[in-house]
């Protein structure tokens, strides 16, 4: 495990596939499909591919994860699961309603990019930074823009906007 203090930011790409392992019981409850946000771009939960031909996937709420680590995410019991039918409103960084490759602007109407991925705290378990793409000549040149959570964000079906605390 990583030492006190330290704390190490992983995309959620690196999540992906990634089990979810049940602290009480050790049961694999599910693999990580998705990213779960809310409107204003708070992290609320894991979509899970489940084993089974009939699952419709389920959502371990953030409050239910106890730690991202390298391997695995580990849960806090399988009754805390909750059916995608309340995640309604809910956006999705790959799927559904998705916001990868959305639009970003600043409340100054910049547009400061596309969001390619979003950055975990492996203690936390919450968004700490959102990665930008101006596509893929520019990430050649330039690199990807890592962008520190701003002082609100939005999440609409047509873009992002982001305003920084000045």
């Amino acid at each position: 495990m990583f030492g006190k203090g330290e704390f190490l930011l992983r995309t959620f790409t690196e999540l992906r596939g990634l089990p979810v392992v049940d602290l009480e019981d050790g049961y694999i409850a599910g693999y990580v499909c998705d990213a779960c946000l809310d409107k204003n771009g708070r992290f609320t939960g894991l979509l899970l591919h489940e084993k089974g031909f009939f699952k419709k996937g389920r959502i371990v709420p953030s409050e239910s994860i106890c730690t991202i680590g390298k391997d695995g995410i580990m849960m806090k019991g399988r009754s805390t699961l909750k059916s995608l039918s309340e995640f309604r409103e809910a956006y999705f960084l790959t799927s559904r309603r998705r916001i990868q490759y959305k639009e970003v602007f600043s409340a100054e109407g910049e547009k400061l990019g596309l969001l390619a991925d979003v950055y975990f705290s492996e203690h936390l378990g919450t968004i700490v930074a959102y990665e930008l793409t101006d596509g893929f000549f520019a990430d050649m040149m330039e690199g990807k823009k890592k962008l520190y959570p701003p002082g609100t964000l939005t999440i609409s079906k047509d873009a992002i906007v982001m305003d920084f605390i000045h």
